[in-house]
């Protein structure tokens, strides 16, 4: 349902009538004679003023945030005035900013209309998708649920993150690519924990190469199988996210999930299966063939791995880079790429991604 204009109800004022005005820019006119049209002597462009009445159901302090937290980040992305009185918000701008700004509450209100509750980040990466005039409205990114687990929800982020899901959904085969903390791999455990839990499969399989990563560890003590869990312990911490930790166990007793190292798979046909291999930049392009060969009837696989972190010996090519080469325009298989700006860590993870990148572009384009 769609914010619109009208008679503001004032039966939901706060305390105190709330008059918020923008603090992040210079006011260098009064909102009033902005809304007449451009002040004399100033450039030829056409200022407006729309008023925005949101529905008695959805609580202000959900929508602009714990002391207006998100309506200033709304003020500091758009170009245009907003100012709160009980549940009537007035914009004043040009009209194209105050299209944007008037679009983005629209969602904001849909999001919250859900029961999802918004957040900082939220709210930023609603900003980013309406700025770039996807297809996809945030409403439809921030409300895909995936599964609910342990008291919390887990559900995409960023609209990359949608597509990668979406991906996964119609497609067979999905290679999830891109940098650290875009949640590749946490993702596609979430929707292997859900087929399993549709019984659309029989078990979920994952695996990873045995790579240290720019490190020699040495002979390790204890059995095979404390030899290899320090290389697999990302899918475990993943698989304590989204099932009760005692059930796991027991399901990897009975063989419904099993997790084991890349070299394992050699010589198996995997049906009804969901699988997933994890670090596949650290797989040699004879071990990428070997692992999609796997795939049995009623089976799904998702490979996941980030390029620029390739721990393999020097001289030896990533399987993951040469697949994308091979494959690349094979019916029933997708390649997903995510990038900095769909990091969900810190939001420092995604500078120094991006830091990185800008400093590897750079130096490419002076060899």
């Amino acid at each position: 349902m769609r914010v619109s204009d009208g008679a503001a109800s004032m039966d939901r004022v706060n305390t105190t009538d709330l008059r918020r005005k923008s603090l992040s820019r210079p006011r260098s006119i009064e909102p009033e004679a902005r809304a007449n049209g451009p002040v004399a002597g100033a450039a030829a462009s056409t200022q407006a003023s729309h008023k925005i009445v949101v529905p008695n159901s959805i609580d202000m302090v959900a929508l602009l945030g714990a002391r207006d937290e998100f309506l200033r980040i709304v003020e500091k992305e758009f170009a245009a005035d907003i100012m709160v009185r009980g549940n009537e918000i007035t914009l004043v701008g040009e009209p194209a900013e105050l299209a944007l700004t008037e679009r983005l509450l629209d969602e904001l209100v849909a999001v919250v209309r859900t029961g999802h509750g918004l957040t900082a980040d939220s709210v930023e990466r609603s900003i980013a998708m309406i700025k770039q005039a996807t297809a996809e409205s945030p409403r439809e990114v921030l409300t895909q649920n995936i599964l609910s687990s342990r008291g919390r929800t887990i559900r995409p982020k960023t609209l990359n993150q949608k597509r990668y899901v979406d991906a996964i959904d119609k497609n067979t085969i999905v290679f999830g690519i891109g940098p650290a903390g875009t949640g590749k791999t946490y993702l596609a455990v979430a929707k292997a924990v859900q087929a399993l839990q549709a019984k659309e499969v029989n078990r979920i399989i994952l695996t990873r190469p045995a790579v240290e990563a720019g490190e020699r560890l040495g002979f390790l003590p204890g059995t095979l199988s404390e030899k290899i869990d320090p290389y697999l312990r990302p899918l475990y911490d993943a698989l304590h996210d989204m099932l009760d930790p005692e059930s796991i166990p027991r399901l990897m007793t009975a063989g419904t999930i099993e997790i084991a190292p890349l070299a394992y798979m050699r010589g198996r046909t995997l049906n009804d299966a969901y699988i997933i291999l994890d670090e596949a930049q650290n797989t040699s392009p004879e071990q990428m063939k070997m692992f999609l060969t796997r795939l049995g009837f009623g089976s799904k696989m998702v490979v996941t791995g980030d390029v620029t972190q390739v721990d393999l010996p020097n001289g030896t090519n990533s399987g993951l880079k040469v697949v994308q080469e091979i494959l690349d325009g094979v019916q029933d298989l997708a390649f997903c790429r995510l990038t900095s700006h769909d990091v969900v860590r810190h939001k420092l993870v995604g500078r120094i991604v991006s830091a990185y990148e800008n400093y590897e572009g750079s130096a490419d384009s002076h060899r």
